[in-house]
């Protein structure tokens, strides 16, 4: 038995971790293989159960669907194969059987004269499914590749065609019944017309006949310059996901292939990219909604070439609107009451917390049947990436652990602040929903409670530096880039960092050592009109000024248009906060987990500064360096800041 790449929404994806070895006893359903690309990260399935006889793929490699990752000594392969060719076999095949071996799965789909055909569940892609709707009644008239049947796993699901048109004689089985490969879901009466053309033809045929008008279709649509194209939720292997991110707006140009909404389940955070090149003219979907595969997103006036490519979309669009008007009354009913959904004991902000957790699909959804918020859980796995055992070993310590003594009131505390009193009597409230951005950062920023932070206040002269910049940003200009006091200042911290290593460290959660890092990677903290995001400069030590002005330039236009990626994120073990020109005299910034310092920034101001003789002019910038008091000892922060003061004073020393 061999388990192949399924469809992961793109075309190709990288090897990023085996989760099996050879002789390992793997059931259905368990993860074999975790896939990354940069639209998703997703854990592969088993569809079988069995031994692992051999693994066919290697880290690094790249897949696409279809492709070989394992091969299974499965258990009871060979059961359901024999079962559907014994059902096949009762059917009179006399005459395509004299036609031609190849034929002879083919002959009940394409008998010779009028008669009943079993139309079969097909490969699926997982060992059972669950019958969720059944999408046609006695009597009706079908027809080839018309959805007849939707079935349901924990992984996807999944209409399943009709292979024959014709009349429904009888329908075979019931919503709610378990099925597999093989099994009979409707007897059709094929009509004489319809049994004359597929006699000698196979399915492979069968199925490019109700293309071909397509094909036709094409070459008009080719000629026209523009058209309105749809573009819809791909198959993202699970019932239905939440619409994370809006990467576009009405207006935007896109093109091919560019990703323009960013969707959430348990099982992978995908980028839905475009399918055509032209103008947003509308979204369909809002933050926060919930959607499933065909649900139209956007809608795009395409360019010519595009409009052309897209040209089949129209007539994929209608058949998918004729099937949902009958099936939305009934398919509510089977996907609200999901066990996931009952088993889901976490609130939001846990929630939120959870996705900032290194771990697959499955494992989340271990963890939220299970109550567990991930970021207190001890990982074991590569990459300090969490397992289902590190979860099952953290229950078991929590179960084992003696109740503590505390009252009722201190654990109601302990569990965030208490409810809010009622306002009625003081005028009543008008409620604003916050952002999702600042929804997610309520966790990380409740982390602070945990952080013994301390602030060390100083100040930097920067008359020097600022004539200095000054003389400089206007060649900078020409070529397009903004030259800011932030981009020296990112270069002195940079410099400083390599040699106070521990303000760029993490400490241990044992909390007996530092973690030192090989590499710096700023956090840079952004203001948008939905909140605060820090994107990352990745390793400032190593680029010039110019380098770092262009750099910064744009991660703060992409944060401003929504653009940051996930990677874009992640990785920063230490933060510059800068309240720019927006005015203060000094702040205290709050200490970014697990990072152990931050610097803030405010406005610089002009002071008079006594030089023994008397008071000069000068360009003073507040500083404040907010640090883990548990890593960091107050003296040595003191030591930090009047080093970075002498830097910023004469910029000169980097060189020395």
């Amino acid at each position: 038995m061999q388990i192949t790449t399924p469809d992961i929404g793109v075309d190709k994806a990288t090897v990023a971790e085996i989760l099996v070895k050879v002789g390992d006893t793997i059931a259905v359903d368990d993860s074999i293989v975790l896939l990354e690309s940069d639209k998703a990260s997703v854990e592969v399935p088993s569809t079988s159960q069995g031994v692992v006889k051999s693994i066919l793929v290697s880290l690094g490699d790249e897949v696409a669907e279809g492709a070989v990752l394992v091969e299974l000594e499965a258990e009871g392969q060979a059961t359901p194969a024999p079962a559907a060719e014994a059902a096949k076999a009762e059917a009179p095949q006399a005459e395509v059987q004299a036609a031609a071996p190849v034929a002879a799965q083919a002959a009940p789909v394409a008998p010779a004269a009028s008669q009943v055909v079993d139309v079969q569940v097909p490969d699926i892609g997982v060992e059972k499914a669950l019958v969720g709707e059944i999408l046609v009644a006695v009597g009706d008239e079908i027809d080839v590749d018309q959805s007849i049947v939707v079935v349901e796993s924990d992984k996807a699901t999944v209409e399943v065609p009709s292979s024959v048109s014709g009349t429904v004689e009888s329908i075979e089985i019931q919503v709610g019944d378990n099925v597999k490969e093989g099994v009979v879901i409707l007897k059709v009466k094929t009509a004489d017309s319809a049994a004359a053309p597929a006699a000698p033809v196979q399915a492979e045929v069968a199925q490019a006949v109700p293309e071909s008008p397509k094909a036709e279709q094409a070459a008009p649509v080719a000629a026209v310059a523009a058209g309105k194209v749809e573009i819809a939720v791909p198959d993202l292997g699970v019932d239905k996901a939440a619409v994370a991110e809006i990467l576009v707006a009405v207006g935007d140009k896109v093109e091919k292939d560019q990703s323009i909404i960013v969707v959430e389940s348990d099982k992978a955070t995908v980028e839905v990219p475009s399918t055509a090149t032209g103008v947003i003219t509308s979204i369909h979907v809002e933050l926060g909604q919930n959607v499933s595969e065909g649900i139209a997103l956007v809608t795009i006036e395409a360019e010519g070439q595009a409009a052309a490519a897209a040209a089949p979309a129209p007539v994929a669009a209608k058949a998918e609107t004729a099937k949902a008007a009958p099936q939305a009354a009934v398919t509510a009913a089977p996907v609200a009451t999901p066990t996931t959904h009952d088993a889901d004991k976490l609130t939001k902000e846990q929630n939120a917390a959870n996705a900032k957790v290194y771990a697959g699909p499955a494992v989340r959804k271990l963890a939220r049947e299970l109550g567990v918020v991930l970021a207190e859980v001890k990982s074991s796995g590569p990459h300090a990436r969490l397992m289902k055992e590190d979860l099952f070993a953290y229950v078991k310590t929590r179960l084992t652990a003696p109740a503590p003594a505390a009252a009722p009131v201190a654990a109601a505390v302990a569990a965030g602040l208490p409810k809010l009193p009622s306002f009625d009597a003081f005028g009543g409230v008008e409620e604003k929903a916050l952002t999702r951005l600042q929804q997610v950062s309520i966790p990380q920023l409740s982390l602070n409670n945990y952080i013994p932070q301390v602030t060390q206040f100083d100040l930097a002269d920067i008359t020097e530096l600022e004539a200095w910049r000054n003389d400089l940003k206007g060649n900078f200009k020409k070529e397009g880039i903004s030259l800011t006091i932030m981009a020296f200042i990112i270069k002195a911290v940079a410099h400083l960092l390599k040699e106070e290593r521990e303000f760029a460290g993490h400490l241990a959660d044992d909390g007996k050592s530092v973690l030192l890092r090989n590499e710096i990677h700023m956090g840079i903290a952004v203001a948008t009109p939905d909140g605060l995001t820090v994107p990352v400069l990745r390793n400032p030590d190593q680029k010039s000024i110019k380098q770092i002005a262009v750099e910064l330039g744009e991660l703060g236009q992409k944060a401003r248009d929504k653009k940051l990626s996930p990677k874009d994120l992640q990785g920063a073990n230490f933060t510059i906060s800068s309240l720019g020109a927006i005015g203060g005299t000094a702040f205290t910034p709050l200490v970014n987990w697990p990072q152990v310092a931050i610097l803030g920034i405010s406005p610089a101001t002009m002071q008079p500064v006594w030089n023994g003789q008397g008071f000069d002019p000068r360009l003073m910038l507040p500083l404040s360096l907010s640090y883990d008091h548990r890593v960091i000892n107050g003296a040595d922060a003191a030591r930090f800041t009047n080093k970075l003061t002498k830097l910023l004073k004469d910029i000169r020393t980097l060189l020395i």
